[in-house]
């Protein structure tokens, strides 16, 4: 009989527990029960929060930089760098995460410092940079970016247009000559795990503004501006998938720095080697915080799980809830799904007591699929 070897492919359950968190609760239970059983762990990503630390968890160096935040301020960001590939988060600079407790500024917050958090990655000799974007505090098109890396947005005056999505309703000319040079010999990966154009009623601002507190009003600015702004740089991008991704961040790379889109969780499985720890294992496990229609349309479970099944290696998930009936589990290719709301119902005692919990169902699996 062949040697089990178990794969720990999983997202982070947010709120709760981190990746890399998760990958460790799991081995535990499942070696609870097959002791000095083969696991290797593989922490994943799809671009958004939490993408930087799963390169780190796969051998890449972890750099610091001091940015610019979303309000303005400074704040201190993460990127990861293996020799010429680069792996920079966007929500490290300019996340929902730098925002004080109920505090938005959905008109004004920039992505000033992901720019500059480009920039850093840059300098240290990136020529590959994979640029994962979601979790965003902004719906600023990019423009703060672009500022950061050399551009010029001015107004009928002359005067450069303040931050934000909402003054670009002033922008009069969009001047790219100064962009930072290096940025031509770069492939720039625009990593995402969300499809939606820039604007109009599948856009940035209409399907994304109301998480960072735009009202029904801010939301409707948000979308004539940008409609303004694309119609200076360049209005055909603005309908690309990918160009409403992190308010519109995508869209600013793709018209401006020559990126080229790809779903989040296909770049990072690159990236991450996780074909050749694919083809160690026997058992792969996957999961996030809520397995959901969501998970379907290109998060990391349903990458993890599309891969898998191409390779002809079973898959189970662990989860915070389960929103997804049987047959739906069986399309991604998941076999069955452990949630920990099965074992406790109150979701705010199982987020608390998420570890304990996931080594509970980690336990369950080894029985089920591996034991004996």
């Amino acid at each position: 009989m062949e040697t089990a070897r178990v794969l720990v492919a999983a997202d982070k359950f947010k709120g709760s527990l981190t990746a890399v968190q998760v990958a460790e609760r799991v081995t535990a239970g499942l070696r609870r029960v097959v002791p000095g059983l083969a696991v290797e762990t593989l922490p994943v990503a799809d671009g958004g929060d939490g993408t930087v630390a799963a390169a780190v968890a796969a051998g890449f160096e972890r750099r610091e930089a001091r940015v610019t935040g979303p309000l303005g301020d400074p704040v201190t960001a993460a990127y990861a760098l293996r020799g010429d590939t680069a792996v920079v988060e966007m929500a490290e600079a300019s996340g929902l995460q730098h925002l004080p407790d109920g505090v938005f500024a959905p008109l004004t917050a920039t992505t000033y410092g992901s720019g500059e958090l480009l920039k850093a990655a840059l300098e240290a000799g990136a020529t590959t940079i994979v640029f994962g974007v979601g979790g965003s505090a902004t719906t600023d098109g990019g423009a703060g970016m672009l500022a950061a890396l050399g551009a010029r947005f001015l107004d009928a005056d002359g005067k450069p247009v303040g931050p934000g999505g909402g003054p670009l309703a002033t922008l009069a000319e969009a001047d790219l000559s100064g962009l930072d040079p290096r940025l031509k010999d770069v492939d720039l990966i625009l990593a995402s795990d969300v499809d939606n154009p820039l604007t109009g009623p599948k856009g940035a601002p209409e399907v994304y503004g109301r998480q960072k507190g735009a009202s029904e009003e801010d939301i409707a600015v948000l979308d004539a501006a940008l409609t303004h702004y694309a119609s200076v740089l360049g209005p055909d991008t603005a309908a690309l998938p990918g160009a409403g991704a992190a308010g519109g961040i995508g869209y600013g790379a793709l018209v401006a720095l020559g990126a080229r889109f790809r779903p989040g969780i296909e770049v990072m499985l690159d990236v991450l080697g996780f074909a050749p720890a694919l083809a160690r294992a026997t058992l792969v496990i996957t999961g996030e915080g809520s397995l959901d229609e969501q998970t379907l349309h290109g998060k990391a479970p349903a990458g993890v799980a599309a891969a898998a099944r191409a390779a002809g290696i079973e898959v189970v998930a662990v989860c915070g809830r389960l929103a997804l009936p049987p047959e739906a589990l069986e399309k991604a290719g998941i076999r069955r799904a452990y949630a920990l709301a099965e074992l406790e119902p109150d979701p705010a005692v199982s987020m608390a007591q998420a570890g304990p919990l996931l080594e509970r169902a980690a336990e369950s699996i080894a029985r089920d699929f591996l034991a004996g």
